[in-house]
């Protein structure tokens, strides 16, 4: 802001500065001037009283005296001669000078003149279009100061206080044109990560609670089955009928104890996925082009062809900034685990859906890997190296099914696709 600030005091300065520079300039002829008529005004006198009778003299050769005027002595009394000699004259200026012959007092000359200088009215211009520039450059930088720039040194500490933690400060709404959205969104934002704050927190209760339930809901299954296995060990049973009891005992505490494991994973994913998904409309040409705009020159960095195949405009079911976020996952998995050689994206139809195949080059997974690539928190062989938590395709999963739709992988000649499913 200070430094801002010391733009528009230096265009201030900068502004006065050359004011004055042309001020001086205009001032400078301005002398010039008087000295030049006032030559010419005492040449024409000399020229004169030196004779004893007024003759009006040429003026042809002389530049800024128009003409001369006599009152002789005796006129001076005539109140209306008197009158019309000083009278003024518009635009013209005169100057009056008494005529003397030797001792004896003649009357009064009066010499008219019009100061004629077009480099003052040049420089007067230059004043003026200074004056209306720099009126309009201070302004703009006074508006980007007050609309834009200090709005946003007030906004700018918002996102270091939220990544502290401190959610509770609210930011006082911005009606400005550039940050009223941004000041709205940023306020949405500290709402939600509030509000995650406290499910989190509930959350870590929850499970908690969940665990030490689980647990001593185990103790007894595990226990069943550590006395079965032990009277097994020490062949405290004597007939084989009683043997094959004791093994379905511990084969049924062990599908209890598996059930047990099942609905903690069960929960885990309902807490991973409470994902909201519109139920609305969008055209695929408004999802296709936000992809264009997002990736196409990100391929471009990358040297990676990105080839977006012909395909007829529809109105498709569903969340188009969800639609966005499955296309948008797949293409970065393709960046992290493709050869970044191509990623092609085709349209098909089929009973009434729109398929989009998005496909990428590269080395394939095994057969075992790819028919779990869906799952939570699985990790192929391929991502060991690679930043992830295995949620990434199983949430492309979960989106796709809440819009009623569905996404599925296929095995390419050198490489994989996706292909999504949308009604």
């Amino acid at each position: 802001m200070k430094k801002f600030d010391r733009v528009i005091a230096s265009v201030i300065v900068l502004y006065l500065v050359s004011s004055l520079a042309i001020l001086g300039l205009i001032q400078k002829n301005n002398e010039q001037l008087s000295s030049e008529y006032k030559v010419e005004i005492n040449r024409i006198y000399l020229g004169l009283v030196e004779g004893e009778s007024f003759t009006e003299p040429n003026l042809e050769s002389y530049k800024y005296v128009k003409s001369v005027l006599f009152l002789s002595k005796s006129e001076t009394t005539n109140k209306n001669v008197a009158d019309k000699f000083y009278k003024s004259i518009n635009g013209v200026q005169y100057e009056v000078k008494p005529w003397y012959n030797g001792e004896k007092f003649l009357g009064y000359l009066r010499f008219n003149y019009v100061l004629e200088n077009s480099n003052n009215n040049i420089l007067l211009g230059i004043e003026f279009i200074l004056f209306i520039f720099s009126a309009i450059i201070i302004s703009i930088l006074l508006y980007v100061r007050n609309s834009i720039i200090r709005p946003f040194n007030i906004l700018s500490e918002m996102p270091y206080e939220l990544s502290k933690g401190n959610l509770k400060e609210d930011i006082k709404e911005n009606k400005g044109r550039y940050f009223g959205k941004f000041t709205w969104g940023i306020n949405v934002l500290r709402e939600n990560l509030d509000h995650h704050k406290i499910k989190e927190l509930k959350l870590e209760k929850e499970k908690k609670l969940l665990l030490l339930s689980i647990s001593h809901d185990i103790k007894t299954p595990l226990n069943t089955i550590k006395l079965y296995a032990k009277a097994i060990e020490e062949e405290v049973y004597d007939t084989n009928e009683r043997k094959i009891l004791a093994a379905k005992q511990i084969q049924e505490k062990s599908l209890e104890i598996e059930n047990f494991v099942k609905e903690i994973i069960k929960t885990s994913s309902e807490d991973i996925l409470e994902i909201e998904v519109k139920d609305s409309e969008f055209y695929l040409k408004d999802l296709i082009d936000k992809v264009i705009v997002t990736y196409k020159e990100k391929c471009m960095l990358k040297m990676i062809d990105f080839i977006v195949q012909d395909y007829h405009n529809k109105l498709i079911k569903g969340d188009l900034d969800r639609a966005f976020e499955v296309i948008g996952n797949i293409i970065e998995n393709a960046f992290k685990y493709g050869d970044g050689k191509e990623i092609k994206i085709s349209f098909y139809e089929e009973d009434y859906c729109q398929l989009i195949k998005i496909y990428n080059s590269g080395e394939k997974i095994s057969q075992n890997e790819f028919n779990h690539i869906f799952d939570s928190f699985y990790r192929a062989s391929n991502a060991k190296d690679k930043q992830g938590n295995g949620l990434g395709l199983y949430i492309c999963k979960y989106i796709m099914q809440k819009m009623d739709g569905d996404i599925f992988a296929e095995y390419e000649s050198e490489g994989m696709s996706f292909t999504l499913v949308l009604r």
